[in-house]
């Protein structure tokens, strides 16, 4: 069984912010191959697809296909603001190295 991903209310409420419900847009996260680790994140506003896991909060979405789920079990979709810059980010325990960057990982 796989543990799915969970999402932080500070992710929710960004995606209020950004009014991606309101647009008829969910946050997908999926896992392609490539980067300089292995795999990567691609995180992006889209459409929700009829297979794909839904997590919802706050009048918001974030789904998951289903090919990158097992990529993503048991992680936390949070989002971020330094000073670098604001984004989503992906705390990821099957994740056993990853770039500098965040974006980029291997299992």
């Amino acid at each position: 069984m796989i543990v799915p991903p969970k999402v932080t209310p500070r992710a929710f409420e960004r995606l209020s912010e950004i009014g991606a419900a309101s647009q008829g847009k969910v946050l997908r996260v999926a896992v392609d191959g490539g980067g300089c680790s292995g795999f990567q994140y691609d995180i992006s506003l889209d459409e929700a697809a009829e297979d794909d896991l839904v997590l919802e909060g706050s009048g918001e979405k974030v789904v998951v296909d289903s090919v990158s789920l097992p990529f993503l079990a048991d992680a936390v979709i949070d989002f971020s603001e330094e000073l670098i810059g604001a984004r989503f980010v992906i705390e990821n325990p099957n994740a056993t190295s990853s770039c500098g960057c965040g974006t980029s990982f291997s299992m």
